[in-house]
């Protein structure tokens, strides 16, 4: 039997589902994800840099496809593209590092603080997200639900800047905000931290 199609995938972010822990779903090439957020004691990197500035790696420009740009990070020399390629956390190994859209969607479904949100133009718009993500307001999204996942707490997200798997250039690459959600794109050799991601395909 498909193991995908016998066990139903949850709906609140922060349950431990998959090998990690339920964040979202989303879209990619019309086929609809549950997105899997490492446990933080494996799966998330300290502040590192992205690769190499100046750079640049054309297979590594997509906003939902992190598992294709972190292979071509890996393929370009980055560290840490190979680092989130070779974990092997709760027998998977098809971790990766999420892309603009999968790294909004960890924010929005998980926010670990109760500060207001950084509410301008365009940051929080996602249109991978299942449904739609829009800009966010000062309130929502609030501080996910799940204990663990608030600040302070063993799974939470620092309350610092992500990075993304997808490029915004060959100089920078796209990075999160996980204290006010904040987007924007930051220095490929600058010190950020990441998070592993792994996806799981929801059974229509």
């Amino acid at each position: 039997m498909n193991a995908h199609t016998q066990i139903a995938t949850p709906t609140i972010g922060g349950t431990p589902f998959a090998g990690g822990f339920y964040a979202g779903r989303f879209l990619l090439d019309g086929t609809e994800y549950a997105l899997i957020v490492a446990p933080k004691a494996l799966g998330e990197h300290h502040p590192t840099a992205w690769g190499e500035y100046g750079q640049n790696i054309e297979g590594a420009r997509s906003c939902n496809d992190g598992r294709a740009n972190t292979e071509a990070m890996a393929a370009a020399g980055s560290a840490l593209g190979q680092w989130a390629l070779t974990l092997d956390i709760a027998d998977h190994k098809d971790w990766y590092i999420p892309s603009r859209d999968e790294l909004e969607l960890c924010y929005r479904n998980l926010k670990p603080t109760t500060q207001e949100n950084w509410a301008s133009f365009r940051d929080g718009d996602n249109p991978s997200s299942v449904p739609v993500g829009y800009p966010y307001t000062e309130e929502s999204p609030a501080q996910t639900t799940a204990p663990e996942f608030q600040e302070g707490g063993a799974e939470a997200f620092q309350p610092e800047w992500y990075y993304a798997s997808t490029q915004h250039s060959p100089d920078y690459a796209w990075v999160q905000d996980f204290d006010v959600g904040y987007q924007d794109n930051d220095p490929k050799g600058g010190a950020r931290r990441a998070v592993a991601v792994r996806r799981y395909k929801v059974s229509p």
